[in-house]
């Protein structure tokens, strides 16, 4: 089945067409793509970008038509629990639920209207990223706040990277021979975006993220877990300080980038080579930050079976990952084998001596294949 895989942000549409048939990655993806600068004069709105991805999708198709879209969307809330085919009553729910995604959900509605109308007819399926959370009983994904919050404003842990977190947790019990079922590990998805998630049983019990992608790790432009009195207490006196700005502020100028003036893991290990103070503390704290979740979803799941690093920093950054294991060798028993912790590739990977106390793996996360799969067993 060719799936036609979408990620509508509010500017840009990222595609990708998979044959969900076909043997080997390589022959899987048929093409992929970027339509950037939506808004702007020469692609005025997401029906214009979905146009011009279409003509871009002629020549590597020949000929052949897509059998189905799957849409990537952020927020399903505690409404969607699962993939849906996309109905107007999805659609509709999707937008019911945007004050929780004010970024995403409305930029996911434009674009699936805007595939409706360049590819009529064709079976769609929303795949949602906080699906895979919703496993978490009442007394995680609760907060301590009055209960005319929670019934007003959906206030509650949701958790996101759901769509990753579920692949690679399959992909490393496959990889261990262990059944899913009676798989328990702790998944560090670590990229621009950073989330650790707590496997019980091969499902969701915790994660880092909660009512938004900005609570829990550092990250490259967010804060991660900050105290709320400092943010009413700066917006108290502070009075050009608006919700708007706060919301920029610990979003957009925050995590990495406010301690190093980079956002980019790349730079800022390039820094601290050369011996860059601030450089040094940002890795220090989110290494810091990082293990102690780590710590933390390890006794939460009763003891974990593998620690596993994904998506760009996770697969790629092998001296954060060594940094972030010595912080847990003393506790843990994690040790990491210096030789195979330096290897990059595209296959899942154990990076961990014979003699740790618990298996350490790399396994490169494939949101789109993911969703092409879940998108493909729908529509059939």
């Amino acid at each position: 089945m060719l799936v036609l895989v979408i990620n509508c942000g509010s500017s840009s549409v990222k595609y990708q067409v998979r044959d969900t048939e076909a043997v080997g990655e390589e022959n899987q993806v048929i093409a992929k793509g970027l339509v950037e600068n939506i808004g702007s004069a020469e692609i005025p709105s997401h029906t214009e970008a979905l146009h011009i991805m279409a003509e871009a999708l002629v020549e590597p198709l020949h000929g052949k038509k897509i059998d189905a879209i799957g849409h990537r969307v952020v927020q399903g809330g505690d409404v969607f629990s699962h993939p849906e085919l996309i109905t107007e009553e999805v659609i509709a729910k999707i937008d019911e639920l945007s004050p929780l995604a004010p970024l995403h959900n409305p930029a996911h509605v434009l674009g699936i209207r805007a595939a409706q109308e360049t590819y009529p007819g064709v079976p769609m399926v929303a795949v949602f990223d906080t699906a895979f959370h919703v496993t978490m009983p009442e007394h995680v994904y609760r907060y301590a706040v009055p209960e005319e919050l929670v019934e007003k404003y959906g206030v509650r842990r949701y958790g996101f990277h759901g769509t990753s977190h579920d692949y690679v947790t399959g992909v490393a019990a496959d990889f261990l021979g262990i059944e899913r079922d009676q798989f328990d590990a702790v998944v560090a998805h670590l990229g621009n975006g950073a989330s650790a998630t707590a496997i019980k049983g091969g499902k969701c019990l915790d994660t880092s993220m909660g009512y938004t992608p900005l609570s829990g790790l550092v990250m490259g432009t967010r804060s991660g877990d900050i105290d709320p009195s400092v943010l009413t207490s700066i917006m108290m006196r502070d009075p050009e300080m608006t919700p708007q700005k706060m919301d920029n502020l610990l979003n957009k100028q925050s995590g990495l980038l406010a301690l190093t003036g980079h956002s980019d893991m790349r730079a800022i290990d390039e820094a601290a080579e050369a011996g860059d103070a601030r450089a040094l503390l940002a890795l220090e704290m989110t290494a810091y930050r990082l293990a102690k979740y780590i710590g933390g979803y390890h006794v939460a799941v009763g003891g974990a079976q593998a620690l596993i690093f994904t998506a760009g920093i996770g697969e790629n950054a092998s001296e954060f990952r060594e940094r972030t294991a010595d912080l847990l060798a003393g506790a843990l028993g994690i040790k990491l084998d210096p030789e195979t912790n330096k290897v990059r590739g595209d296959q899942p990977r154990l990076i961990s001596t014979p003699d740790s106390a618990i298996p350490v793996l790399v396994v490169p996360t494939n949101e789109e294949k993911a969703i092409a799969e879940a998108t493909a067993a729908l529509v059939a």
